[in-house]
């Protein structure tokens, strides 16, 4: 098979527009490290995710993206991150490129930006971008002689197109099914709000409580009224807070069983080939399933369900595990509605990396209504719940069929009818 260097089929441009707003700029919107990193395409849907910011009318004329563009993250703390590309799908008006990303236009005439796309989420690539990146310790680049000779496997441009589109479709619907669970989860979160944030759960008559005179009492501990009779406690009253491991120390031995280990980067990829193992002989309260809550309570504060395969718990990751006679949706939205006033915690710590610790856990102070309430909101949420596991696990066959996929693109092997 014949192979050019991408630096013969493509311009290629370093971006070096940063995030403010400055005065006497035009305002874009900016595709940033994070839009590159967590996407496989870039496309009109995700138009409001994108932060405004300024840049030089220069700039733009350098960095607007245009449908059949790709980009890739450029450097970044771990070599892991670095050389993560997407494809930019459609045409969006004032979107220009974020730095720490390089953008790629191909030259039509002999690449397709779909197929480039998934040529450069191989193994193979991702192995180039290993040995070729420069730096060491805090941060690792690449150059763009780095990027550009990148050997590209020439087939036709027919035959690239046929494999860009089979991508590009099963990224289609991994998209749709992430925006499915999206809608699913506001759904719930606003029910959740009608309870108890409005208290217009339904009464004994099936009205909604504080909306049809249902008693109210100040309470202190919140600076709020709650309906009378519920109680205020801590997140440690409605749910235990398991911390990782340090898995590095229960790697496989001997063809010993092993499970995938979990750290933050997974819960917002799942399972990559990069994804390390840890022995499968854990204790067994280090192991999560599919449906369970994870709080990443260390640099990046955020709650999420783990909807993938039984795996390994890190360190600086909590599985959440409801109280006896409490429900994961319960204590999911309590725990993500908390989520702010930690992360403002940790932004006061004024450190490298915040964090939260078991105090800050104990002094939350949140409502707790009577079982009874809990009871009834669980059942409303659960066929929602069920309906995002079912999502979630076709999502991640499409994403296993597109890891088994690319390796057959690299070596020629994918076969096509017309």
């Amino acid at each position: 098979m014949e192979y050019k260097r991408l630096k013969e089929l493509a311009s290629i441009s370093i971006s070096n527009v940063d995030k403010k707003c400055n005065e006497n700029e035009q305002s874009v919107r900016l595709c940033n490290f994070t839009d590159v990193y967590r996407n496989w395409a870039i496309t009109r849907n995700m138009v409001l995710d994108f932060m405004v910011a300024s840049a030089k009318k220069s700039e733009i004329d350098k960095f607007t993206l245009h449908k059949g563009d790709v980009c890739i993250t450029k450097d970044s703390e771990t070599k892991d991150d670095i050389g993560m590309s997407t494809y930019v799908a459609d045409d969006i008006d004032n979107l220009v490129l974020g730095y720490h990303c390089a953008v790629i236009s191909p030259d039509k005439s002999q690449l397709d930006g779909k197929y480039l796309n998934a040529f450069l989420q191989t193994s193979f690539v991702r192995k180039f971008f290993e040995l070729n990146a420069s730096g060491s310790g805090q941060r690792f680049t690449l150059s763009l002689d780095a990027i550009g000779n990148i050997p590209i496997p020439m087939i036709s441009l027919d035959d690239q197109k046929k494999k860009g589109l089979l991508f590009s479709l099963i990224d289609r619907k991994i998209e749709n099914n992430n925006k499915i669970n999206d809608n699913l989860a506001q759904y719930a979160d606003t029910i959740y709000d009608y309870w108890f944030t409005q208290f217009d759960f339904p009464d004994e008559n099936n009205l909604p409580y504080r909306t049809s005179g249902g008693k109210m009492e100040w309470r202190n501990e919140t600076k709020t009224c709650i309906p009378a009779g519920w109680q205020i406690g801590s997140l440690y009253d409605i749910a235990d807070f398991i911390n990782g491991l340090a898995c590095q120390n229960y790697r496989p031995q001997n063809g010993e069983e092993a499970l995938h280990v979990i750290k933050i980067k997974e819960i917002h990829e799942g399972i990559t080939d990069s994804t390390e193992f840890v022995s499968a002989n854990i204790p067994a309260k280090y192991i999560i399933n599919n449906g369970d809550i994870l709080f990443s309570w260390s640099a990046s504060l955020e709650v999420a369900y783990w909807f993938n395969e039984t795996a390994g718990l890190n360190q600086h990751i909590f599985k959440i595990v409801p109280k006896k006679g409490l429900y994961h949706y319960f204590v999911y939205e309590q725990l993500t509605k908390y989520i702010d006033k930690f992360r403002r915690i940790a932004e006061s710590r004024k450190t490298t990396m915040g964090h939260i610790t078991s105090d800050h856990i104990s002094q939350s102070r949140i409502v707790i209504p009577p079982a009874k309430v809990i009871s009834m909101f669980e059942q409303r949420m659960t066929p929602i719940l069920n309906a995002q596991k079912s999502v979630a696990n076709e999502t991640r066959q499409l994403v296993s069929l597109r890891r088994y996929l690319l390796p057959l693109l690299l070596n020629g092997q994918t076969y096509f009818e017309d």
